[in-house]
Parts: C-alpha cells; sequence; structure tokens
C-alpha cells in the first residue's frame, strides 16, 4: 500500500478514537486535574454557582446538539423536557424520596417516552415547520405547569428535596478523609462529573454506525433512505435520547436549585439552548460544553453584576432603559446572528482552526 493511503487509514483510524493524538491525552488529563482541583482552589460560591449552573446547561446542550447538529432536527422545544425533567424530580426524588440514582434514571426514562410519543409526529416536517410544532410544545408546557397543581404546584411552584448521595457519599455535604466540603463544593463534582458522562455517551454514540446514520440523515435524508439508512427510526432514536438528557439537566436544575416553578421553562430557555450550541459549535460535544461555560454563565454574570452596566435598570424607578430580562434576551438574539453570519461553527471552529494551524506550524503562510 503506497505511504500516502497508510497514512489516511492511520489518521481515520486516529479520529475514530475518542483521545488517539498525545495532545488529546493531555488535554483530558488537564480537564481531570481541573475537575479535581477546582472547587478547592475556587471556594467563593457565587462562583461555583456559575460554573455548576454552567455545568447543568452543558448537560441539556450536548442533548440538543444530539438532535439538532448532528440528525439536523431543529427544536425549540428543550425547555419543556428540561421542565418536565425537573418535576419528576421533585416528586419521585422529593416525595416519594427514592435515592440520587434512581430519581436521576426516572427523569431520563420520562423524557425518552416524551420524546418518543413527540417524535413520530415530527417526522413529516423539518426545518422551520419543525421549530414551530416544537415551538408549541414550550406553552403547552406552560399551560399543563400551571394547572396540574398536584403534581407542579401550580403557579407557587414546588419545592425539590431530591437526595443527591450515591451510597455513604453525600454531594450535598461531602466529607472526605476527614476534610468537610460545602454544598457547592460537592454539587461541583457531582455535576461535571455528570457533564463527562454524558459527553463520553453522546461521543461514542456519534462515532459508531448510528452516530454516522444520524449524520448522513442530517446531510441528506432522501440519499440516506435510498441506501438503507431508516430515517425516521434515527429521527425519533434521537429525538428520545436528546429528551432523556434534557430532563436529566431539568432534574439536576430542580434538585440544585430546590425549587422549581412554571416560570422557569420559558421561551427563552430554550432560545439560550439554542444560543448556547450554536455559540459552542454544532455537531461538536466539546462545543456544547464551550457554549454552556460561555452563554450559560450570562445571565448570573449580568445579574450579579448588573449595576456596573450602563442602561440597566436594576429596580423599579431606576434611570436605566433596558431590564436585567431584557438585556439577557437581547445577548442572547446578537450572539445567534453574529456566530451564525461571522462564525458559523462556533466557539469549536475557531480552537479547530488554531489547532490546525500549530500542526502545520512553522510551514503556514
Amino acid at each position: 500500500m503506497p505511504k500516502p493511503h497508510r497514512n489516511l487509514v492511520r489518521d481515520y483510524a486516529q479520529d475514530l478514537r475518542l483521545f488517539g493524538s498525545p495532545m488529546s491525552k493531555f488535554g483530558l488529563a488537564l480537564m481531570i486535574a481541573a475537575f479535581l482541583v477546582l472547587p478547592t482552589v475556587l471556594q467563593d460560591d457565587f462562583w461555583l454557582s456559575v460554573l455548576i449552573y454552567a455545568g447543568i446547561t452543558a448537560v441539556g446542550a450536548i442533548g440538543l446538539n444530539l438532535l439538532t447538529g448532528y440528525c439536523g432536527q431543529i427544536s425549540l422545544g428543550h425547555a419543556f423536557f428540561i421542565g418536565a425533567g425537573a418535576y419528576v424530580t421533585a416528586k419521585v426524588g422529593g416525595d416519594f424520596g427514592l435515592p440520587f440514582p434512581l430519581w436521576l434514571l426516572a427523569a431520563a426514562g420520562i423524557g425518552a417516552l416524551l420524546g418518543g410519543l413527540i417524535g413520530p409526529f415530527t417526522l413529516r416536517l423539518r426545518g422551520h415547520y419543525l421549530a414551530i410544532v416544537t415551538l408549541g410544545l414550550v406553552f403547552v408546557g406552560e399551560h399543563l405547569w400551571r394547572n396540574l397543581d398536584d403534581f407542579t404546584g401550580g403557579n407557587s411552584g414546588t419545592s425539590v428535596n431530591a437526595d443527591v448521595a450515591i451510597g455513604p457519599v453525600n454531594f450535598a455535604d461531602l466529607s472526605i478523609f476527614g476534610e468537610s466540603y460545602s454544598r457547592n463544593q460537592g454539587w461541583f463534582w457531582l455535576v461535571w462529573a455528570l457533564v463527562g458522562l454524558v459527553a463520553l455517551l453522546v461521543k461514542n454514540l456519534a462515532r459508531t454506525r448510528p452516530g454516522r446514520a444520524l449524520q448522513a440523515v442530517r446531510d441528506r435524508d432522501q440519499a440516506a433512505e435510498v441506501i438503507g439508512v431508516r430515517a425516521g427510526r434515527y429521527k425519533i432514536g434521537a429525538f428520545m435520547i436528546s429528551s432523556a438528557i434534557a430532563s436529566v439537566a431539568g432534574a439536576l436544575f430542580g434538585s440544585y436549585q430546590q425549587f422549581v416553578s412554571p416560570d422557569e421553562w420559558n421561551l427563552l430557555l430554550s432560545i439560550q439552548y439554542i444560543a448556547v450550541i450554536i455559540v459552542g459549535g454544532l455537531g461538536t460535544i466539546f462545543g456544547s460544553v464551550l457554549g454552556a461555560l460561555f452563554v450559560g454563565a450570562l445571565p448570573a454574570l449580568i445579574d450579579r453584576y448588573s449595576d456596573v452596566i450602563p442602561g440597566v435598570q436594576t429596580s423599579v424607578g431606576d434611570s436605566g432603559f433596558i431590564s436585567v430580562f431584557a438585556l439577557n434576551q437581547a445577548i442572547f438574539g446578537l450572539l445567534i446572528v453574529l456566530f451564525l453570519v461571522l462564525e458559523p461553527r462556533g466557539l469549536a471552529g475557531i480552537w479547530l482552526r488554531v489547532k490546525t494551524y500549530f500542526k502545520a506550524w512553522p510551514f503556514s503562510y
């Protein structure tokens, strides 16, 4: 076999491996070190909570990126499944008192079930039509969450007292080798461990035969059907997995916040997740995490520093011309437009270009 062909085969085999290059392994080691050390160094509750919310957002964004970035199904109904996961956790983990692994699996199961029920209705739709149908889920969900008082608490909301212990390890009151850690430190380790687990599962799915089938459906669904890919089955499967992951994110959100209300699961939340995957990079797992860190942290940071942002109205009667809520909406919309126009591949695309440049250096010009 000629040498160029051997190189192509070797590069393809390396791409199929999760950590096929020394740089990837080095990056993995850095991420593990940051995961273990960061909560012990950064002990401020505000910054830890920002990273926890960003991690929860990353979990949901990975699920949405599987559906939109890998399968090409545009969804504006992500908030519906996140809310469902939160309320299931309030009931199963709080009222029934089931342990952490069971209520997390219950939330994922309900999300997959709802996705499986809704998925078949989207088979004949694509593009803007599919986006409009999934948008309807948000308003259906708002009606349900406000009127199912026994399940959701209605407009008053409901508390979420779900336990987050795995055996003797309680992440809400963590103690290791006689050293006690705060609730936010324990939650940081729990959430970002789940981010890594979900990312690993979805990355493995994306590089297998079903993952390649999803990408074929995304690029040319009719051509995929011709070569034997059952597009309907894969679309419904992607919808179910995406919905299950979204419900897991909602379960974590509700359990961490310990209270949820119908106002949380609105259109803005769905738009935020769209902004996360567009800014991070469609069709990339690490792009979802980058987008969550960049976009998911913005609402908390804007709320924290709103008094020093010119023109922001922090309370009734202030001289500002825009509220914190409206500013968040404007920023999400602006980020979506800017990245779609200037950098369609998102932060992941920027990183890949930088990496390619340094791989070719000093021969690049």
